[in-house]
């Protein structure tokens, strides 16, 4: 089977007043059609600027320096304004972390996603509004007809992701990728959104990059992961291999600070040092001065990713092949 999404060597920098800050240094994954994709790792280490990169979302202070982005065979990179443009919405769409922030205050939600619809469909205004009460009433909002004439501060947060997804799903989209999609809200409208989306990606038939710093997400919603450290992956395969067998010294760090029901009275677990302000300037391994395994030659040169298993990589020197 064909990848929906090939990320293939991934760079990006960030011009700054302190200089060039490379965030990106070597990205590389794909996404299969109709799967949930997990991307996580700390604050800094390049997931949502990953995601914006693939729709080309970024700001302009920042750069692509090389890579390629293949979205059903088609560079991404490649594409002219005008086209990358019209594959927003239509073909891949996005969940911003806060809703609140992303949905226009001035304008009815029946609007806005009438809207959406419109310009990237060849359709009525009648069909127009007929889609949105469908995609409405798909993500299971209550009273579809008041919500079509509310504006957002007049909705939850709950509802407002709720229909921030809808938006999403409006036109039918091949990839949807959600940034930290429940970050704003509570616990108990934190799983329902989860599941949610989970029911609508196989309803739909979507496939869905999981973008998020929160292991029990990954857990609860996806199919295979990347493990994101200093603009690299570190580990990547199938969740359910990562969770049970973690490689790579920086996901086994992180699969140790989870809190456990049993854990209560313990000290909870963490991983020394920081994230690199600037991790592509570093020479060798990003995680190697917090690792408690680095050897000398981690210092000095970058570890590609082996493979540990079927569709399991791990990008440390203890992976290597024996010779």
């Amino acid at each position: 089977m064909s990848a929906l999404l090939e990320v293939r060597d991934l760079y990006l920098e960030f011009k700054t007043s302190r200089g060039r800050l490379k965030a990106l240094n070597g990205i590389t994954f794909d996404v299969q059609p109709g799967e949930v994709f997990g991307l996580v790792g700390e604050t800094g280490c390049g997931k949502t600027v990953t995601g914006l990169s693939v729709l080309r979302l970024l700001p302009r202070s920042a750069t692509i320096t090389g890579g390629q982005v293949l979205f059903e065979g088609t560079d991404l990179l490649g594409l002219s304004r005008s086209r990358i443009e019209s594959l927003r919405g239509s073909k891949i769409a996005m969940i911003f972390q806060d809703p609140s922030t992303s949905l226009n205050p001035v304008f009815s939600i029946g609007a806005q996603i009438q809207r959406v619809v419109r310009q990237h469909m060849q359709v009525t205004k009648q069909q127009a509004l007929e889609k949105t009460r469908t995609v409405l009433t798909a993500v299971g909002l209550p009273d579809v007809t008041r919500i079509l004439g509310s504006y957002p501060h007049q909705l939850s947060g709950g509802m407002q992701q709720r229909v921030m997804i809808a938006m999403a799903l409006s036109c039918s989209p091949r990839l949807l990728i959600a940034d930290e999609p429940t970050t704003s809200l509570d616990v108990t409208i934190q799983a329902q959104i989860l599941n949610l989306l989970r029911e609508l990606q196989k309803k739909f038939d979507v496939s869905v990059i999981m973008i998020t710093h929160n292991l029990g997400v990954i857990a609860q919603t996806c199919d295979r992961l990347a493990v994101l450290y200093g603009g690299r992956v570190a580990e990547s395969g199938l969740v359910r291999d990562i969770f049970n067998h973690p490689q790579h010294p920086y996901t086994r760090g992180l699969m140790n600070a989870i809190p456990r029901p049993d854990g209560r009275g313990k000290k909870m677990a963490t991983i020394p040092g920081t994230v690199p302000s600037n991790p592509g300037a570093l020479i060798g391994c990003a995680f190697a001065p917090r690792c408690e395994f680095a050897m000398d030659r981690c210092h000095v040169e970058t570890p590609a990713l082996f493979p540990v298993g079927q569709n399991h990589s791990n990008a440390c020197f203890l992976a290597e092949p024996k010779p």
